[in-house]
Parts: C-alpha cells; structure tokens; sequence
C-alpha cells in the first residue's frame, strides 16, 4: 500500500509567496493547503490535521509569533512541526520563534534547495516521533486490557496519587452463572464451549459496562459486576435493569445458536461493601482487578447459587430499594450456605 503524500500548510498573506511554495511543493509530490492570516491558519490546522506548517510572520488578525505559541501550547497540536519563515536580517524574528516553540527556520526569499532540505528533515524527524507515539498507544491499549475501567477511572481523576485503597461504599452486587456448565464441559469439546462462552459474555459485558457497572472477574462459568454511584437506590435499580437485559440478551442469542443454547441464573444483593482495586504481583507481570468484598458479595454469590436456570434472586435490601418499580415473588424464608440466619429470597419477575 503507497503512504499518502505529507500535508503541508502555508500560512502567508501574500498571494504570490503562497502560489510560488504551492507549486514548488507540489511538484516536489507534497500536498498543500493555505491560510492567508494567523486565525484561518488555526481553523485549517484543526480541518486538515497538517504534517508540518510553513509559518509567515507579519500577518493580518493575528502573527506567526501568536499561533505559534497557541498550536505548541496545546496537546493536540504541538507535535505539529511549524517552520517560521523570516526575512533575510531577521535575527530578532528568530529569537521570538525560538521562544514560541518554533522546530526550524525558512529565510525570505525561499530558496529551493533549502526548501527541500528544511522540508525533509523536518518531516523525517516527526514521522519517526509519530511511529514511537503509535507503538506507545498500542502497547498502553494492550496493557489496558488488564486494568479494570474502574482503576482507569481512578488513576484517570488522580494521576499522581490514584485513590485506589479499598474503603466502605454502598453498592450492588451482581453474580452471574451459566446452569449446567459442568454437563456442558462434558458434552461439548473445550474448544466449542470456550468459544460459545465467549460470544456470550461479550454481550453480557457490552450491557453491564452501558450500565455503568465493573467487571470484577470473568472465571469459566461466570462473573460478577459491581454497581455504585451516589444514589444507591439508582445503583440497586441499575443492577436489576441489567440482570433483566442480560436475560433478554441470553434469549436473542438462544434464538441464533439452537445448537447449544445456554442458561443463566443470577443474584444481586445491595448494601456496604469494602471496594477498591487490588494488585496481583506474578513472576511474569502485574494484574489488576477491583472488587467489592465481605457479606454483601457473599450474599449475592449466595443468591446466584440457589437461583434455578432463567431467575434472578435478589436479596431483601435490594428489594427493598426498588419501590414499585418491579413485579416479584417472595420465596419464602431460606437458609444459604455460611450464612448465619435464614433470610427472605426474591425472585425479580419484571418491570411492574
């Protein structure tokens, strides 16, 4: 595949220094574009996205000098390679693009081999930083895949100092289990159930993170998702829209995979949990994962576990912060596996 030609954008209030450099340019196999004062250079710079800039200084509206201060004092812009083109004893002119971040100078009149060799240069050395700045985005998007969004979320507010300590916060709990895993891994080869898994906790995780909700830990034959925000009816309501969706979305995929269709059972339970981010350090890196941790979550793992294919048992603080908004059946009162007293289980039917 042939690289597009470099874009170069000539900034200059005279027509015949403009049309000399576009043709010089363009026969050279550069693509140019052309702003005639210091305003319309900064609407074409953010238009066109230029390889590098050809600056005049002595300009209507607003001079070289001033734009450019303002693309090398912005992160969009700086990396941008801005030529200032002077006048033959402009010594002066030199000193103050030095001091506004100018990469290089032309001397007026331009001649074409320095043209050519500023040009080259110039455009050599940024093609190299944007290489360096491409692997550096890929190798931080790889390494993203580790972080959960929530230790992005905290790292992204406080880059300095992350609050990323576990503390008490309200939340809701969801866990997720897929019925009859342990029949499925005997009937289906690992690979086909790997694969199947996959396709559908891909939508799982699309709907929960539109949700607003974390992603503890995806583990074989299920997850668990955390909900939390100020209001902790709205968090506990949010759980429970998800939990229905994911039951929808169960459904939609059933319809295109009769093959081997799958059935989920989940529990959600509300209240204060111990939240935060937690660092595994291993022989070949770092793994991050936030969780939330004590009774709540071992009572919505608990719910999970006695939920039958297809329902979502909730627990009675959950039920208790969704008012009106849902239809459910009181199970009656049950005792679940290390938890002390026998509590009330709900199973979430719908909306009301």
């Amino acid at each position: 595949m042939m690289s597009r030609p470099s874009k170069i954008l000539i900034v200059d209030d005279e027509p015949f220094n403009v049309d000399y450099l576009e043709q010089e340019l363009e026969d050279l196999g550069y693509e140019t574009v052309s702003a005639k004062n210091g305003q319309e250079a900064l609407e074409r710079v953010a238009a066109e996205s230029p390889d590098l800039i050809l600056l005049d200084v002595m300009m209507p509206i607003m001079d070289g000098f001033a734009v450019c201060r303002i693309l090398k004092g912005n992160e969009e812009t700086r990396l941008i390679p801005i030529v200032i083109m002077t006048a033959l004893d402009g010594i002066e002119d030199r000193i103050k693009g030095i001091e506004a971040g100018a990469d290089d100078f032309l001397t007026k009149p331009v001649n074409q081999r320095e043209l050519l060799a500023r040009i080259q240069t110039t455009l050599k050395l940024k093609h190299v930083v944007d290489r360096k700045i491409s692997e550096l985005r890929r190798a931080k998007d790889h390494f993203a895949k580790f972080v959960p969004e929530a230790v992005k979320r905290l790292v992204a507010a406080n880059p300095e100092a992350p609050e990323l300590a576990k503390r008490e916060r309200d939340v809701s709990v969801l866990f997720l289990d897929i019925t009859g895993y342990a029949r499925l891994s005997e009937q289906l080869p690992p690979e086909v159930l790997n694969a199947l898994v996959e396709r559908y906790f891909s939508s799982f995780l699309d709907d929960i993170q539109t949700a607003g909700g974390d992603i503890n830990e995806t583990a074989g034959d299920g997850f668990m998702a955390i909900f939390q925000e100020a209001d902790a009816q709205m968090h506990a309501i949010r759980a429970v829209d998800t939990a229905l969706a994911l039951l929808d979305a169960t459904g939609v995929l059933n319809r295109e995979n009769r093959t081997h269709p799958l059935a989920i059972h989940m529990g959600i339970n509300s209240g204060i949990a111990l939240v935060g981010s937690t660092r595994f350090e291993g022989l070949r890196g770092t793994r991050w994962t936030f969780t939330a941790s004590g009774s709540v979550t071992n009572l919505a793992a608990r719910l999970a576990g006695a939920a039958a294919a297809g329902q979502i048992l909730a627990g009675p603080e959950t039920v208790r912060r969704l008012g009106n908004r849902y239809r459910w059946e009181n199970l009656g009162r049950e005792g679940l596996k290390n938890i002390a007293d026998a509590i009330d289980l709900f199973r979430i039917l719908g909306p009301a």
